[in-house]
């Protein structure tokens, strides 16, 4: 297949690997949404940095010649696990085609790129751990069980 065609699809295939580098990297998020913690391994994204948001607790991806996103790979997700998370991330995100670094290998990966303004200032995983993931976890439960409901009910 051609990286043509293996990119040119909305939503990845099962098999594809997601470069997360911010809420989605803590294993506590991850299995309120998915009810499990897929494998997470360490990776970076040069040409980017996850900024800060005004008015949000979580990042956005974007364009940083000089810079690096630092994260994980997400891989082992099954294709109902990429809906949910597809569904989870709001439509300021756009789902791209990336390469990124794990240790010593290039990987080929999606991630979610954020779209409107972005605050100066690198969004903080220390701080947002702190300050925000046990409330933000129990957000991301109550998403999680609103879409089982609708998904039965449809």
């Amino acid at each position: 297949m051609s990286s043509m065609e293996r990119w040119g699809r909305r939503l990845p295939r099962a098999e594809d690997a997601l470069f997360v580098y911010g809420t989605l990297q803590f294993p506590r998020v991850l299995d309120e949404l998915l009810g499990r913690t897929p494998d997470l391994t360490p990776a970076v994204l040069p040409g980017r940095r996850a900024a800060a948001l005004p008015g949000r607790v979580y990042p956005g991806l974007v364009a940083a010649p000089s810079d690096a996103a630092a994260g994980f790979l997400l891989t082992g997700l099954t294709a109902t696990e990429w809906q949910v998370l597809d569904a989870f991330e709001d439509d300021d995100y756009d789902l791209v085609p990336v390469s990124v670094h794990a240790g010593d290998r290039e990987v080929y990966a999606w991630t979610y790129s954020w779209l409107p303004e972005v605050l100066p200032e690198n969004w903080s995983a220390a701080a947002f751990t702190t300050d925000h993931l046990p409330r933000y976890a129990e957000k991301c439960a109550a998403w999680r069980r609103e879409l089982v409901l609708l998904t039965e009910t449809a």
